[in-house]
């Protein structure tokens, strides 16, 4: 999964209107992490607004614009002063301010340099970016792209920053990576590099590009590479409103520079694809009843079922449903309805297990009949089957595919965990749920990954581990009854029988019907949960 770069166009206009108005854009300057907003006379620090006086935006302002020289006392006095009587000490004042709210100071002097009977200069490394203003309606092509009915992002050039043309290289090969991996993600729409790269170079308005290329969403950013580190920020931006949705920025040492573009693309696209997927349910949330399409009841459905409370996974159902109506050949949703019956066989949330049973499986296969190159589709086909049907020769096989196709999918991960944890297998599941939340640390389900982290732990009998785990996950979501069971069992393993029992009530309040025999009839889960079940029973929980 905001910045500085809210784009607009400033329009000025000649006398009399003898002269057509020239359309000039914006002109931002990016430093560090910091940028200076002209238009808006706003300074920015990441994602932060500095609240700064008008002076001291003004004396900062004509320091950035004057860089290539040295200033003089005389000069700032009568820039920002109009020339007016002002002390040292005032002029001190307003100077250490603007220092102060850009990190520097009089000893550092990153920024600004004193010169001793000379002056000030502005010596940091600055980007001048001029966003394009609205153009001229008779330039403009005679229809844009339309929107995707999905999420749809285009990956900027990011800019170099490092004051070495060499190093462009770097910085080109980070947005290919980053749009290589967003392309592997079937639900996202991704603009290919050649597009996105005749933007290289260009003070661009996010607006436009959203509207020439059909996208709602742009990414974009800066590479630094200076003294054997390398520093990325990135913002995530809706090019619609101009709002923007997530920024972050990651520092690292410069060793090896493939590994390190790696790690950047997956912390990147880990922080970003769950900011698309929020954003776009909150579009959908906000349409009226009349608009919604097959896609939009699909993100409400999300929405619902994330939790996995019986009431949620009861309206997702119905949400999805209505979906496959208006288009039957949605493998998505017919992959999320499978799943949802599933959770309802799981949770013992049903009167009708055997009916839910056989629609999770139907459902799933009806899913990858119409899309079986799907990652994602893969992975939750291979879970439900894993779950309710047991054997998991083939699933481990489907789970394989799925992270082979898209290695930065959390989804994949995370039921490829399961998988293997109900294949007997704890040490592989392990790594596996390992990798799903490094892949998305701050994903919705990672409670879930969680859970099974802990369930796998409990057969390898490292219960502390176990404890750890689960509170987590309980942490996350209160409502889901796998975390208690976790440390019910996990407790009464190491003797805390107190612990034990109080996480065995908190269980059964979340699930009052829960019963061992019950539970290990319901999926293939306890077929290798030996511990875990051994767990319950010194816990006292029903058998």
């Amino acid at each position: 999964m905001a910045y500085i770069l809210i784009t607009g166009s400033l329009f000025f206009g000649f006398l009399a209107g003898l002269v057509p108005p020239k359309r000039i854009g914006r002109l931002r300057y990016l430093f560090e992490d910091y940028a200076l907003d002209t238009d808006r006379r706003e300074l920015y620090r990441a994602t932060d607004v500095i609240v700064v006086t008008p002076q001291v935006f003004d004396l900062l302002d004509y320091l950035i614009r004057n860089r290539e020289r040295v200033v003089s006392k005389d000069d700032l006095i009568n820039s920002v002063w109009n020339g007016r009587i002002v002390s040292d000490t005032a002029l001190t004042t307003r100077l250490n301010a603007v220092r102060g709210a850009i990190g520097d100071s009089g000893e550092k002097q990153r920024f600004i340099k004193t010169l001793p009977r000379k002056g000030f200069r502005f010596v940091g490394q600055v980007q001048e970016v001029r966003d394009v203003a609205a153009p001229n309606p008779d330039d403009a092509p005679q229809s844009a792209p339309a929107l995707p009915d999905r999420p749809s992002i285009a990956v900027l050039p990011f800019a170099n920053m490092s004051g070495d043309p060499e190093q462009e290289y770097f910085a080109d090969g980070m947005v290919d990576e980053i749009t290589t991996a967003l392309s592997r993600f079937k639900g996202l729409f991704v603009i290919a590099r050649n597009s996105s790269f005749t933007f290289k170079g260009k003070a661009v308005d996010i607006k436009e590009v959203g509207r020439r290329l059909g996208v709602r969403y742009v990414l974009e950013g800066e590479v630094r590479k200076a003294s054997g580190k390398v520093r990325i920020t990135g913002r995530l931006i809706n090019a619609a409103t101009g709002t923007h949705i997530w920024a972050d920025r990651f520092e690292r040492d410069m060793t090896d520079i493939f590994a390190l573009q790696d790690e950047f693309t997956l912390a990147v696209v880990s922080a970003i694809r769950p900011k698309l997927v929020q954003a776009e349910i909150a579009l959908a949330s906000r349409r009226r009843p009349e608009d919604l399409t097959a896609y939009d009841l699909f993100l409400r459905a999300l929405q619902q079922v994330g939790p996995s409370t019986r009431e949620g996974l009861a309206e997702g159902l119905r949400l999805i449903h209505r979906a496959l109506e208006l288009y039957p050949r949605f493998a998505a949703a017919a992959a999320l309805a499978g799943a949802c019956h599933a959770e309802n066989v799981v949770r013992n949330y049903t009167t009708e297990p055997q009916f839910e049973r056989e629609e999770a499986l139907r459902l799933m296969r009806l899913a990858l009949g119409l899309d079986d190159g799907d990652p994602d589709t893969l992975a939750s086909a291979a879970l439900v089957s894993a779950l309710l049907v047991g054997g998991c020769e083939t699933e481990i096989e489907m789970s394989d595919r799925a992270v082979h196709l898209n290695p930065n999918s959390y989804r994949a991960w995370h039921c490829k965990g399961w998988v293997l944890k109900i294949a007997g297998q704890p040490e592989e599941a392990i790594r596996s749920f390992e990798r799903a939340m490094r892949m998305s640390p701050v994903d919705p389900e990672t409670f879930a990954a969680l859970t099974g982290l802990g369930f796998a732990l409990i057969e390898l009998h490292r219960f502390d581990e176990a404890i750890v785990a689960a509170k987590r996950a309980q942490r996350l979501n209160p409502y889901y009854p796998g975390p208690y069971r976790c440390l019910a069992s996990a407790f009464a393993h190491l003797g805390r029988d107190a612990e034990a029992r109080e996480a065995a009530a908190h269980m059964l309040e979340v699930d009052p019907d829960f019963t061992i025999s019950a539970w290990i009839d319901r999926s293939q889960l306890s077929k290798t949960a030996k511990m875990l079940i051994e767990g319950f029973r010194k816990a006292g929980l029903p058998e």
